[in-house]
């Protein structure tokens, strides 16, 4: 029964570990990690997602944070965790089909400390020729000397009274 249980941990050990190595790739450098965050979250309708790779992106205390107008007009946010923004979003996110991509971006970093202003359009489907809406992330991260790591992302989307600085557009 001993031998047993061992077998079963190290298959289950060594296949944790053979994910967590290709993981380990996706974060290695800041672009190879944005790179990521916007795939893992996008994929036609009925494609699912990546949620453990996802996950592995931030920090344990990581915060994504949407704001914008409520029905009121009043601007807010709300705080979710990777996990909380799985629960939330993610099956509407595979059953609708969702696409996001960076189209510009503005980087600044300090030591570990690493800021970006990321400018993404949304779509339904990567067939779609236009986007369904824009905006800009802000984009914390950390380098720890292993690997980067996701701080938190805040958001908000581009609207009629709120249109996107061209300094964060593609020239």
């Amino acid at each position: 029964m001993r031998k047993l249980f061992a077998l079963s941990f190290c298959v289950v050990s060594c296949a944790s570990a053979a994910q967590n190595s290709d993981y380990l790739a996706k974060v290695e450098t800041l672009d190879s990690t944005i790179e990521t965050l916007y795939g893992v979250i996008s994929g036609e309708a009925g494609e699912k997602r990546d949620w453990e790779l996802f996950k592995f992106l931030f920090t344990t205390d990581a915060q994504l944070i949407p704001s914008g107008p409520n029905l009121e007009g009043k601007v807010g946010y709300r705080s979710w965790t990777p996990t909380e923004y799985i629960e939330r979003n993610g099956s509407s996110l595979e059953e609708n089909g969702f696409f996001e991509k960076e189209i510009y971006r503005v980087t600044e970093t300090f030591g570990s400390v690493t800021h970006i202003f990321s400018t993404y359009e949304s779509y339904g489907s990567a067939d779609d020729k236009e986007p369904s809406s824009r905006g800009i992330n802000s984009i914390q991260l950390m380098n720890d000397g292993q690997r980067w790591w996701i701080l938190n992302i805040y958001w908000t989307g581009e609207r009629e009274d709120n249109p996107i600085p061209e300094k964060y557009l593609p020239k």
